[in-house]
């Protein structure tokens, strides 16, 4: 404690690449939110529409961040080397994977949408609504996974800012679309969320374009070839696969029972379903710097490790367990404190109103736990390269916690759905609990590119 904030190399390099990614988030969590509003004004039927929708681009996009995060780890220890060349192969790897898994998403999309909104919900009209959101938006899919991989490997050497300002840009022109598109203003035509929708397969369009333009054009560290991407043997590409399958059924269990929670809540009411969807945007809003910490451990435990400096990357470790509780139970504050003035500007019934207001006390009240965890997985252990026991430690919670929680609350004792989301988040204590004697073990050091 006496050193943790007198060591200036470790929060000059924590604000160096947190800060962008915070701000990258915040601008998206802040732009989602207005999304969440402009199509609020056309009813909780279109945000539950959209939302169910998203329930797939959702699964999709914790996948991609399985497989960048693992790619990453890679990443970041080979840049701890200087390693450019197999950085660039490591890539190819994350474009190639990434693209592959975007087309069965968008092939299930256009196949079999109705099926899979089916899911979530009776609402004929909900699904009806859902599906002409669906049709549109699965055609990003495959350029979110490129942007994606170029992205996380951006941040993993350093470079968090190259993503935030793009980022920024095309989530300007999406909210900027969304009002143009949605109720047709300036002469344009009123599409509803079909609106949304090609507002979205635009922005993303123009992401990747900015992205890879810039990287292209200036020369920078990913400026590969094809060829370059392309030169991974058997060997290298089983490597990799070792330490990032663990990574990407970690996202997909995680997220499976995320959408199994969304699954209880939706089948609980429509107005259920809105209330945690609104909830969430907000909650969002206020977890930009988690996610901005949590990536910044990874790249900087990786570095470290990469360049054989495992004390540091320890001592790294312990400072990130330290500051994140304190800062979760900041942000938990500020929910409760700015919360009511954030919900003033939704649309919505009483009902909905008041049971975002009461999730969003249940949000702030395990936050401390939540921040720490998202630093705890995707930093410390991840960045560690000890994937196989974050999987456990977060399957584990959602899976023997979580979901078993929510089917009881919502429907077997047939509870509020803010009750629901309380014995839900009891799984963010478990994971913690779980978490904290593995950090202090030191077992999750390990230096993937050494022992390959």
């Amino acid at each position: 404690m006496k050193d943790l904030f007198n060591d200036k190399e470790f929060f000059k390099r924590l604000i160096a690449i947190a800060l962008p990614i915070s701000i990258q988030n915040l601008i998206s969590s802040s732009l989602n939110m207005v999304d969440t509003v402009m199509i609020g004004k056309l009813g909780e039927t279109s945000i539950a529409s959209v939302g169910i929708a998203n329930q797939l681009f959702f699964f999709f996009t914790l996948l991609m961040f399985g497989l960048n995060s693992g790619s990453a780890i890679f990443i970041s220890q080979y840049w701890g080397k200087r390693d450019i060349t197999n950085i660039r192969r490591v890539l190819g790897f994350s474009i190639i994977s990434g693209t592959l898994i975007s087309l069965i998403f968008t092939m299930s999309a256009l196949l079999i949408p109705e099926k899979i909104l089916g899911i979530f919900t009776n609402d004929k009209e909900v699904i009806q609504l859902g599906v002409s959101y669906l049709l549109i938006v699965c055609f990003s899919y495959t350029i979110t996974s490129i942007t994606f991989s170029y992205s996380f490997a951006s941040r993993s050497i350093g470079n968090a800012k190259l993503p935030m300002i793009v980022s920024a840009i095309s989530l300007g022109v999406n909210t900027t679309l969304n009002y143009l598109l949605i109720f047709g203003n300036f002469g344009f035509p009123a599409l509803g969320i079909k609106g949304a929708a090609i507002a979205t397969l635009i922005a993303r369009i123009i992401e990747l374009t900015l992205l890879l333009t810039t990287i292209y054009r200036k020369g920078l560290v990913l400026d590969a070839k094809i060829r370059e991407m392309k030169d991974l043997s058997k060997a290298f590409i089983m490597r990799i696969v070792k330490t990032t399958t663990p990574v990407i059924l970690n996202e997909a269990f995680w997220s499976l029972g995320v959408i199994t929670y969304s699954a209880v809540y939706g089948r609980i009411s429509t107005e259920a379903f809105a209330s945690v969807q609104i909830s969430n945007t907000v909650q969002q809003v206020f977890m930009v710097v988690s996610m901005g910490i949590g990536n910044a451990a990874a790249v900087m435990i990786g570095n470290s490790i990469g360049a054989k400096d495992e004390t540091k990357a320890i001592g790294y470790a312990k400072r990130f367990s330290i500051i994140t509780p304190l800062i979760g139970i900041i942000i938990g504050i500020l929910i409760i404190v700015f919360s009511p003035l954030i919900i003033s500007f939704f649309e919505v019934s009483v009902i909905v109103r008041e049971n975002v207001e009461k999730i969003l006390i249940v949000f702030a009240i395990f936050m401390a736990f939540k921040v720490f965890n998202t630093t705890l997985i995707v930093g410390i252990l991840r960045g560690g390269g000890d994937t196989t026991v974050s999987l456990f430690i977060e399957a584990g919670s959602v899976w023997l916690i979580g979901v078993p929680m929510a089917i009881v609350g919502g429907h077997i004792l047939n509870l509020p759905v803010y009750y629901v989301v309380v014995l839900v988040s009891l799984e963010e204590f478990v994971k913690a609990m779980v978490g904290i004697p593995r950090v202090i073990s030191k077992k999750w050091v390990r230096n993937v590119i050494e022992e390959g």
